[in-house]
């Protein structure tokens, strides 16, 4: 089996579309506001590709973290530009690192910071490390279902989801073989195995493990640092079980395990209609013929 035949293709939601990427390049396709679509192919240069030891269990999954962060939040900008015209254009860089350093502080304040001090309040009842971590990580899981819940009454947002849901119809009807046509894709479930939001679910129940070893921690301070130093531990090892996830899903243990993390997608995915289809369908098939071109 070739390099390329072992790729598993993914993408995510845009704004009005979808960005698919491929061993060497990504493709963004958006529905502009005139009613066509729009398609922006740029080449993907990873440390992967740079530095081959990275590609080692351990190091592969936080590197794929990161670097899906970047080429996430560019995805993002060019797709908000073309579909948004009267907003600001795409991020320069100075604006891209600061969207991402945002990003990240916000969610190390959301779900780190907040439901680690809440458990401090409560270790006089709550004794044992792995009690302490129970409880630290229902809090973090229930902090994201709220922000889920919270950011979903919103219709762009909503319109978000559907194009998540796209997403993940045209992967499955290109894993399963099939011409990617809207109607093939339409049969297909909106969940994906591979999806972000299980990888999230998975950090939580596996940070409620590895926090576990740390014992009792001497004070609030240590106990955040020692989570922020050790999440590169944790994603590592999501990452490999995500990856597992999507090679060997049709085992009926893992179908188990990977259960929770599809029933949270209900959450982030909806329904798409077939324009949506239609867009993501556009992304994969650009993504797929500059793979050909370049073999």
């Amino acid at each position: 089996m070739s390099k390329k035949e072992c790729f598993q293709y993914g993408g995510q939601a845009v704004i009005e579309g979808v960005m698919m990427r491929g061993p060497q390049e990504m493709a963004i396709a958006v529905r502009l506001p005139d009613g066509t679509i729009e398609v922006e192919k740029q080449q993907l240069s990873s440390w992967l590709t740079k530095w081959p030891w990275l590609k080692w269990p351990g190091f592969r999954g936080v590197v794929a973290l990161l670097e899906a962060l970047v080429v996430g939040t560019r995805a993002l900008a060019w797709s908000a530009s073309k579909a948004m015209p009267e907003e600001e254009g795409e991020l320069n860089t100075k604006e891209l690192v600061l969207t991402i350093a945002f990003a990240l502080g916000l969610g190390i304040l959301l779900f780190v910071i907040i439901p680690t001090g809440a458990v401090k309040l409560v270790e006089k009842w709550v004794t044992t490390p792995l009690g302490q971590n129970i409880a630290e990580g229902g809090l973090r899981i229930a902090i994201f279902l709220a922000y889920i819940g919270l950011i979903s009454r919103m219709k762009d947002i909503q319109r978000v989801f559907q194009y998540h849901g796209a997403e993940h119809k045209v992967i499955h009807t290109y894993e399963a073989g099939l011409e990617l046509t809207v109607e093939n894709a339409r049969g297909f479930s909106p969940l994906h195995p591979r999806c972000g939001t299980s990888f999230l679910l998975v950090v939580m129940v596996v940070s409620i493990f590895v926090f576990a070893f740390l014992g009792h921690p001497p004070n609030l301070l240590w106990r955040i640092g020692s989570r922020i130093l050790l999440m590169p531990l944790v994603a590592a090892i999501s990452y490999e079980f995500i990856k597992l996830s999507g090679r060997y899903g049709d085992r009926w243990w893992l179908k188990w395990l990977v259960a929770p993390g599809l029933g949270l997608q209900r959450l982030t995915t909806r329904e798409p209609d077939d324009s949506q289809l239609e867009v993501a369908i556009h992304a994969l098939k650009a993504v797929l013929r500059g793979e050909e071109h370049a073999g």
